[in-house]
């Protein structure tokens, strides 16, 4: 993956989300006080970090609808914690090779059980004003555009949001094509720190050994919720999907909120109250 990122003259491998210009928070910073499992196993409602109950399943996810919140490093149990799924790399070999018509995109060398985490989309936490900067760049350069903007829709009205570039920094998951017909969804997930997600990118069902990794870039899957990114837009102005499935909607996703005005619901640095059983998140 570094060899192909050089050769497109992006940067840096990184399997984490670091900070980019003007994010407010580190997403590397602990900011989540850890459990107290010392010498039992992590398990509700004992645990603190597992206040809904389990987060895993024989290593799948076990609920999209709600907030996932892992062990850490400041928790006591040990690093073969079953709630640490997402910090254990990648668990399934991954060719990154060319696709027709789409560039790169990313493979599945073996088979891969539905649930189960497959990568987490790395790169820069960005500012929202940097982002639009930065889209706004790209589309004048017309290059490809791997931003993305995760919003967290809270009970409260409130929207927690957390965009990322892996242009100059990032991972195999800035190399996932889009799919109006995914066989991947991500899901926001919390380990060190409770501001700053991790994009984790799970299994939307058994995968087999040769089948093109894609999720859809709009976020319409699972749990989210109606946007603009669903919306007709303007055909003139939008790439179109070559991903070859029945619901196909023809364009890939279009979404300018990132270069709209932020309202004051939308929050780029707030926290999630994980421990709220009605702070159960869609994500758009």
């Amino acid at each position: 993956i570094t060899h192909i990122l050089q050769r497109e003259s992006t940067g840096k491998y990184s399997p984490e989300l670091v900070a980019g210009p003007g994010a407010v928070e580190d997403p590397n910073e602990v900011t989540v006080q850890g459990c107290d499992c010392q010498e039992s196993a992590c398990v509700p409602p004992t645990c603190t970090c597992l206040p809904f109950g389990d987060n895993y399943i024989r290593r799948a996810v076990a609920d999209v609808q709600r907030p996932v919140l892992e062990c850490n490093i400041m928790c006591k149990c040990s690093d073969s914690c079953a709630n640490r799924e997402t910090q254990t790399g990648l668990q399934f070999h991954l060719r990154v090779c060319g696709t027709p018509g789409k560039g790169w995109g990313v493979t599945a060398m073996e088979d891969i059980p539905r649930g189960r985490f497959v990568c987490e989309y790395a790169g820069e936490v960005l500012h929202r004003e940097e982002a639009c900067s930065r889209t706004r760049s790209l589309d004048r350069l017309a290059v490809n555009n791997y931003i993305i903007a995760v919003r967290e829709h809270l009970h409260n009205g409130k929207v927690l949001q957390t965009i990322v570039d892996p242009t100059r920094i990032g991972n195999v998951g800035r190399f996932l094509n889009h799919s109006c017909q995914p066989n991947l969804f991500m899901l926001p997930v919390r380990t060190h720190s409770m501001v700053v997600p991790r994009l984790a990118l799970f299994a939307a069902r058994d995968i087999s050994a040769g089948e093109e990794l894609c999720y859809d870039y709009s976020g319409r899957s699972f749990n989210s919720a109606p946007d603009s990114a669903s919306g007709p837009g303007k055909p003139t102005s939008r790439k179109r999907c070559l991903c070859g499935t029945p619901p196909c909607s023809g364009y890939l996703p279009f979404d300018d909120w990132l270069c709209q005005p932020e309202t004051r619901q939308e929050h780029g640095s707030s926290c999630m109250d994980l421990h709220d059983p009605s702070a159960s998140p869609c994500v758009s």
